[in-house]
């Protein structure tokens, strides 16, 4: 899809400008056309390289402060076409700026903004598309919005208190990797020639090493070469539904890992359900929806065998206590959600639940990675040491 600029003629006489997205100039047109406006102008949008914007697609984070910023306009009494018109105007990111203005221009054409979001369905999940649907349908957007937002706003929180458990390890591992290759291209090199220069017998561990020096100096290219490929392939494999049930079953076998892994995708799941069921979407439909967000592809597939029960009449509590990959937990609080007909309070409760889970297990995560990091890296650098020196050694002991 390429990007359009267009100047167009509304109803009311008046020139508009803006962007838009469509497979050829013909087919932008055809779109404004349906929009109820006279085309004036259509041009490709020149693709000059902007290093600011080069990197900035829609994350969480933009989707959250979109919705509370349109929910605080709607409640305020703003109509929707102008709150998204004054949000175009504010938005800094270009794609989000995009976005914006093809909302406004469906909604201003007749279009409901719950099918106007659908049609960016990149940056705005089924859910985030189903909650609209239900709060236009109820009269009751603003709430739903001012909802949506605060769980996009605990979403980008927690996701982000995952992400950043992984930092410290992630820049030590870096650094490790980095030091070591330093030492294997170019300092143990000055030291090989030094052992060959004095003739001597060389332990072991210092030939190993020196091989495989060697082979990093002359095919560090192939090295590179061979993670990134390797890389590709995992993530590629990763997204085929075979391989995201293997990889998620082997991380939910690791000591900490697994249940962290779990908890994770049990909150997201919890926390996307209650909100689909709270804006009124039918359990069956939310159920279907909710299990497409789940992280882990195992609790993914079980939450569509669950689906089914509950489709041929099934309770939605017996229906997950069927299933052996959900802790105890879930089924029976959903029980009692049935029973008291708060369905939505206690799977957001249960959301919440989990989430102090992954609180206290990435806390214990952090705190045993430090130790084994510490380990690791004392264990490279004696053998390191210890290949360096035994010839050293043996030098001095010839002496």
């Amino acid at each position: 899809m390429d990007q359009f600029q267009y100047t167009v003629k509304d109803q009311k006489g008046l020139n508009k400008t803006g962007l838009i997205e469509a497979a050829d100039p013909q087919a932008a047109s055809q779109i404004l056309h349906e929009r109820g406006f006279v085309v004036i102008r259509i041009q490709t949008k020149p693709k000059g390289i902007s290093f600011g914007n080069f990197f900035k697609g829609v994350n969480i984070g933009q989707i959250a402060n979109f919705t509370r910023q349109l929910a605080t306009m709607i409640t305020s009494g703003l109509p929707l076409t102008d709150s998204l018109i004054v949000l175009q105007k504010q938005t800094e990111n270009e794609k989000m700026r995009v976005i914006i203005t093809s909302l406004a221009d469906d909604i201003q054409a007749g279009n409901t903004f719950a099918s106007a979001l659908a049609k960016h369905a990149d940056a705005f999940s089924a859910a985030y598309i189903n909650i609209v649907r239900s709060g236009e349908a109820s009269g009751t957007l603003d709430s739903v919005l001012q909802k949506l937002a605060d769980n996009l706003e605990k979403e980008r929180e927690f996701q982000s208190k995952v992400k950043g458990a992984f930092v410290y390890p992630t820049i030590i591992l870096i650094a490790m990797t980095l030091v070591t290759a330093i030492i294997m291209i170019f300092v143990v090199p000055k030291l090989t020639e030094l052992y060959t220069n004095l003739q001597i017998n060389l332990p072991l561990p210092t030939i190993i090493l020196i091989a495989t020096s060697k082979f990093m100096a002359s095919f560090w290219w192939l090295i590179l070469i061979g993670i990134v490929a390797g890389l590709i392939s995992f993530r590629r494999y990763r997204k085929t539904p075979q391989g995201a049930l293997l990889v998620d079953s082997l991380i939910m076998k690791l000591p900490v890992l697994g249940k962290l892994n779990r908890d994770t995708s049990l909150t997201e799941l919890a926390r996307t359900l209650g909100s689909l069921v709270g804006a009124g979407v039918p359990i069956l439909e939310a159920l279907k929806i909710a299990g497409e967000v789940a992280t882990n592809a195992i609790h993914r597939q079980a939450v569509s065998r669950a689906a089914t029960l509950v489709e041929k009449g099934t309770t939605l509590s017996k229906a997950l206590s069927a299933e052996d990959v959900f802790p105890a937990i879930l089924p029976q609080m959903v029980s009692v959600g049935e029973e008291t007909g708060k369905m939505d309070e206690v799977l957001d409760k249960l959301a919440h639940y989990f989430e102090v889970e992954v609180d206290q297990q990435v806390k214990n995560l952090t705190t045993a990675l430090e130790p084994i990091i510490m380990i690791i890296l004392g264990i490279m650098v004696g053998l390191l040491v210890i290949s360096i020196v035994l010839p050293i050694y043996s030098i001095t002991a010839a002496f």
